[in-house]
């Protein structure tokens, strides 16, 4: 089908659009030095707290609880790596784990993001296609100059990405057909999902997202519509 067509460009944020774990070790970093804890490890904290992510969905996914929003997932996976690094959960004050959990609003931008998105703005409607709720991209936006023209959050849909309703739901509130639609990510299992549903597709390239050591989506491994290194090339690709 090619690029002709496409009205609006979808995003996932988590690493396609911020970079979470330098973000998130930073946080941490912060933490640790509050309490004299210098020797433990901010992205190795990062990632522990990544790694339950996807499972903390998966309960809703699968109907074993209700829809929550991802900020009491992170809170509820906060408090349970915070003791394997030596934290005492019931001993912290309530308001400093409620601003830790906050972390995941103040994440940077790739060098890239901004600066491609504004092109990208200048012709299509743009907007977060995440399975973070809606003040988190609020925040997360505000702070980091995301010019998104819509703010969609996943209690939107009541779903969690990959299930379809997440993608079809943002397709109905924008007033336009999936394949009118192209979902970016840099994970090509959200990919996948998204052409399921019948949305065109562009893999960024993050090979940086997990640090030094990652092993996962350093390359498109699908038919996609798009295969870029950044955001700049994606606008290129668009002639923008």
């Amino acid at each position: 089908m090619g690029l002709a067509g496409i009205r609006a460009m979808v995003f996932d944020v988590f690493g396609t659009v911020v970079d979470w774990r330098t973000s998130i070790a930073r946080e941490a970093q912060a933490f640790f030095a509050r309490h004299q804890r210098q020797d433990l490890d901010p992205f190795a904290f990062a990632d522990a707290w990544r790694a339950l992510y996807s499972p903390a969905m998966e309960a809703v996914r699968n109907g074993s609880r209700p829809f929550v929003p991802l900020d009491i997932l992170h809170r509820e996976n906060l408090e349970t790596i915070l003791p394997t690094f030596g934290f005492e959960t019931s001993a912290l004050p309530s308001q400093e784990l409620d601003a830790l959990t906050l972390a995941w609003h103040r994440l940077d931008p790739w060098p890239d993001s901004v600066a491609g998105l504004r092109r990208l703005k200048s012709r299509l409607i743009i907007a977060p296609l995440s399975n973070g709720n809606v003040r988190l991209m609020i925040d997360m936006a505000k702070r980091a100059d995301l010019p998104w023209d819509a703010i969609l959050g996943a209690e939107v849909a009541q779903a969690y990405k990959p299930q379809p309703r997440a993608y079809l739901r943002t397709a109905e509130i924008l007033m336009l057909d999936p394949e009118e639609i192209c979902m970016v990510a840099a994970h090509n299992d959200d990919l996948r999902a998204a052409q399921s549903c019948g949305m065109r597709t562009a893999f960024v390239a993050r090979p940086m997202e997990h640090g030094p050591g990652q092993t996962t989506d350093l390359v498109a491994d699908g038919q996609w519509d798009i295969d870029v290194p950044d955001f700049g090339a994606l606008a290129d690709s668009m002639g923008l």
